[in-house]
């Protein structure tokens, strides 16, 4: 697993290599998969992007959310 953002204060920037690398990408809102493909354009269609539906409002690593994430994203990998 890896995690990049989109925002500009994210800390690791996701680029067109982590998109060609991976098999799922997840986000936590629709509105993030929107902007993955206005900002990857054809490279996005080819991959699974995922929508968890999680508010982006916790603060990065957050317990609460990391045992969100895990039960939202264990189904893909079972």
């Amino acid at each position: 697993m890896y995690s990049a953002g989109i925002s500009n204060d994210a800390v690791v920037h996701v680029g067109r290599e982590d998109i060609e690398w991976a098999d799922f990408i997840f986000v936590m809102e629709k509105s993030h998969k929107k902007k993955l493909a206005h900002k990857f354009g054809s490279a996005i269609k080819a991959r699974s992007v995922v929508s968890l539906d999680i508010p982006d409002n916790y603060e990065y690593m957050d317990s609460e959310l990391i045992a969100i994430l895990k039960r939202k994203v264990a189904r893909y990998f079972a």
